[in-house]
């Protein structure tokens, strides 16, 4: 076991948790894959990766902390938040609702090269604010509070969480690559999937607003 990190089995099974949980990133990598094929939802879940790898270093260097220590900043990254799920998700409504056959059966994310993918992938994680406060609610309960290695100990955590999330977020982008291929072809079940998708993150704003900080 990492130095100052206990229960690290319990950590692991949260992480897990929150990785099966569907949310922005799972539903981005998700589209990417079902859009373009499993190259571009793997481009997207590294980029998912590497964005979790920012908030690790961010909350060792304990720059995480300014949500805890500043209503002003937590306020403004949850209505950023909120406010960002809640436009993708109506776009995302909209758009289902139009009758087009050609914006029907458009892919559901516009294509793009694996590096961009990764970029705007790596983009969205890190200003994704349930992302932020996953790291910095949960890492620190699993750190020992007497331990000298504590900027050790959270890049440790970091480490086991993203390799955890792969195991999880590859075979998803896989099956939904797989799922791609036929809606594709079905111009209804692409709308349905866009509503979908959209309430689910209309759902993620409503509970990211009503978040309090503690």
């Amino acid at each position: 076991m990492p130095i100052g990190v206990h229960d690290l089995g319990l950590f692991v099974l949260a992480g897990w948790l929150l990785n099966v949980t569907p949310g922005p990133d799972m539903a981005y990598f998700a589209a990417r894959s079902a859009a373009g094929g499993f190259r571009d939802g793997a481009a997207a879940v590294l980029g998912v990766t590497a964005g979790c790898f920012v908030h690790t270093l961010a909350a060792a260097l304990g720059l995480s902390a300014l949500l805890a220590t500043s209503a002003g900043a937590f306020n403004v990254i949850k209505w950023a938040g909120a406010a960002y799920l809640a436009y993708a998700g109506l776009r995302l409504i909209a758009g289902s609702l139009r009758r087009s056959d050609a914006f029907a059966t458009a892919p559901l994310v516009p294509p793009a090269p694996p590096s961009r993918i990764f970029r705007e992938a790596l983009v969205i994680n890190v200003l994704n604010p349930k992302v932020a406060l996953f790291f910095l609610a949960f890492l620190p309960q699993f750190i020992a509070p007497d331990t000298a290695e504590k900027t050790w100990a959270f890049i440790a955590l970091g480490c086991v969480f993203n390799f955890n999330s792969l195991l999880v977020n590859l075979p998803v982008a896989w099956m939904a690559s797989r799922a791609g291929k036929g809606l594709r072809a079905n111009a209804r079940a692409t709308r349905a999937l866009r509503s979908a998708v959209g309430a689910l993150f209309i759902g993620l704003a409503a509970r990211l607003a009503l978040m309090e900080r503690t």
